[in-house]
This record gives structure tokens, C-alpha cells and sequence, in this order.
């Protein structure tokens, strides 16, 4: 689909509604080429940040799931 945008006075675009809900996403990465500007849509993916009682569990599942191995952390 090739679509001509218009930019107004502030540098905001409208994507076309059918590219929009076909892309499903919220965010795109604009991206200058030798060509102009490139739009490639975004993947949003979750961060978890842990705490240090997940890590300490992270921490306790490694060595059961290694010991099933016979090998034992140095």
C-alpha cells in the first residue's frame, strides 16, 4: 500500500485506519535513509524488573534443574 500523508504545522501524521489496524501497533521507529524516512512498526514487549526475592528463586530453580543433571554449581 503506498499512501501520500500529509504533516501539519506541529510534525504530526495520521496513518491511514486500514494500515493502522493492520499493523496493530501504537508506535513506530522513524529511521532517515539515503531514500528519506523509513516508518517500521515498533514490538512492544513486557519488562519485568526483579526483586532480589525473584532472583534468589531464579536462583534456587537453577540449582534443582541442575542437580537433576548431577552437576553442582562451583
Amino acid at each position: 500500500m503506498m499512501k501520500i500523508i500529509s504533516i501539519d504545522d506541529q510534525g504530526t501524521l495520521t496513518l491511514p485506519k486500514e494500515l493502522r489496524q493492520r499493523l496493530g501497533q501504537r508506535q513506530v521507529v522513524a529511521e532517515e535513509t539515503n531514500d528519506g524516512v523509513l516508518l517500521r512498526a515498533t514490538e512492544n514487549l513486557p519488562v519485568e524488573i526483579y526483586s532480589d526475592a525473584r532472583l534468589r528463586e531464579f536462583e534456587e530453580n537453577n540449582e534443582e534443574a541442575l542437580a537433576k543433571f548431577g552437576i553442582k554449581k562451583s
